[in-house]
């Protein structure tokens, strides 16, 4: 063992991970983040959406320096049946304080900003290096051991995504479920500036964030994503890993069949291929929550299942950063008592349970089951088709729109109509 014992060893340099580093070397905390790839957000697939409500509290005003591509003003979310798509569209102009917007972004920027943001309030950050295990002595973590180094530190926190092989190794998580994880598939698609203009209605720097429904996932839990960087598009795909058997084409062919649709075909047509990627998505909600502390350890962000699919939009990385800043904030009070046990670091829970992270995650406890229904993704996208057909194509007498709407719920069926309604209520 070394005779340098770093206050904390931070494992992952997402935005769970960088958060935690940041807050605790601007406390003066000796940390160090430990990154397996070459650089903070190189393995990160995610091109998304995130809400900034979370970094502004601890970084305010970070969206003037920070690598964002666009400010989201415009909100789309589109039923697609194999050739009909209906769409709610929504667009907002008036400018919202700035802990109320949200940006997409690209991970493999804006996680090094991140952790260049850690580096400069003093946190070290190895890349290109992989922990293999925790060190344990006596039942508590004590440090890292990474090829031949170990590493030792007062606390780890582990936020090393959503397979987290060093929380396995603790017993703080099960191993990966399908019915708690999906699989992600992302291509970066490039533009030129008026092609971004004209196709998606970027101007300055606003952009869209597009959800899809029904035919994308193959009629089972998942859907189709589309949001508009600076010169780039991040589409692609989120499909529940536990019907990924059922599919009757490979997860790559639902993607290129996603980029056939009639309504994302024209979209897309020339686009640049530039990257794509593919990776797990923590899906479980509260089904999927590790054991969060123990002595000498902390688990935040994917690693501990922190992900919200609420239908309408997806939300991961507010809450990363949102329990990297309360698992650093718990690693303080800790080093204050000079005692890292788990009664010590147990405050990490508390903090979580008065913040937004575990009050929305137990508000939308029963929403995955509850989305994991076919009706979604094959009845109701067909009904909303065959609404719209039948309201604006005329071909003779026509008839009541009453008559028009009841028809096709009716196939559908109406007792299975109130019976979702009926649980979404309850699960919303």
């Amino acid at each position: 063992m070394s005779d340098d014992i770093f206050d904390a060893i931070i494992v992952g340099g997402g935005l769970a991970g960088g958060t935690a580093a940041y807050v605790l070397a601007q406390a003066g905390c000796d940390v160090l983040v430990v990154e397996r790839g070459n650089f903070a957000g190189s393995k990160n697939m995610t091109g998304g959406r995130l809400y900034a409500h979370s970094l502004e509290k601890i970084i305010p005003n970070f969206a003037q320096e920070a690598p964002v591509e666009r400010l989201v003003t415009r909100e789309k979310i589109s039923m697609l049946t194999e050739t009909d798509g209906v769409t709610l569209d929504y667009q907002h102009t008036q400018q919202e304080e700035e802990a109320a917007r949200s940006y997409t972004v690209l991970r493999s920027s804006f996680d090094q900003w991140l952790m260049e943001k850690a580096e400069d309030a003093g946190a070290q950050v190895i890349t290109g290096v992989r922990v293999d295990e925790v060190l344990v002595k006596e039942g508590k973590v004590c440090g890292v051991k990474a090829g031949d180094d170990e590493i030792e530190a007062h606390v780890v926190i582990l936020a090393d995504g959503v397979n987290s092989l060093l929380a396995k190794q603790l017993g703080m998580t099960q191993k990966v479920n399908p019915h708690t994880v999906a699989v992600g598939v992302k291509e970066l698609l490039e533009f030129t500036p008026q092609q971004m203009e004209d196709r998606f209605g970027c101007t300055n720097d606003e952009g869209l964030a597009w959800l899809f429904a029904g035919a994308p996932s193959g009629g089972y839990l998942g859907g189709g994503f589309l949001y508009t960087n600076k010169n780039t598009v991040s589409l692609g795909l989120v499909l529940g890993l536990h019907n990924v058997d059922k599919f009757e084409k490979t997860v790559p062919q639902l993607l290129e069949d996603f980029k056939q649709h009639p309504v994302v075909a024209p979209l897309i047509k020339e686009g640049k291929l530039l990257e794509y990627s593919a990776h797990m998505v923590p899906e479980g909600g509260m089904n999927m929550v590790s054991e969060l502390v123990k002595d000498g350890v902390l688990v935040a962000g994917d690693a501990a299942g922190f992900c919200l699919n609420v239908g309408y939009t997806v939300r991961g990385m507010d809450l990363a950063i949102a329990s990297g800043e309360a698992a650093a904030k718990a690693v303080l009070m800790a080093k204050e008592q000079n005692s890292y046990s788990q009664k010590e670091l147990s405050c990490y829970q508390s903090l979580l349970n008065d913040s937004f992270v575990m009050k929305d995650m137990k508000l939308y406890k029963d929403l995955p089951s509850f989305l994991d229904n076919t009706r979604f993704f094959t009845d109701y996208p067909q009904m909303a088709a065959n609404v719209m057909h039948d309201l604006f194509v005329i071909n003779g007498p026509e008839k009541p729109v009453r008559k028009k709407i009841l028809s096709q719920v009716k196939k559908v069926g109406v007792m299975n109509l109130i019976k979702d309604g009926f649980k979404g209520v309850r699960s919303l």
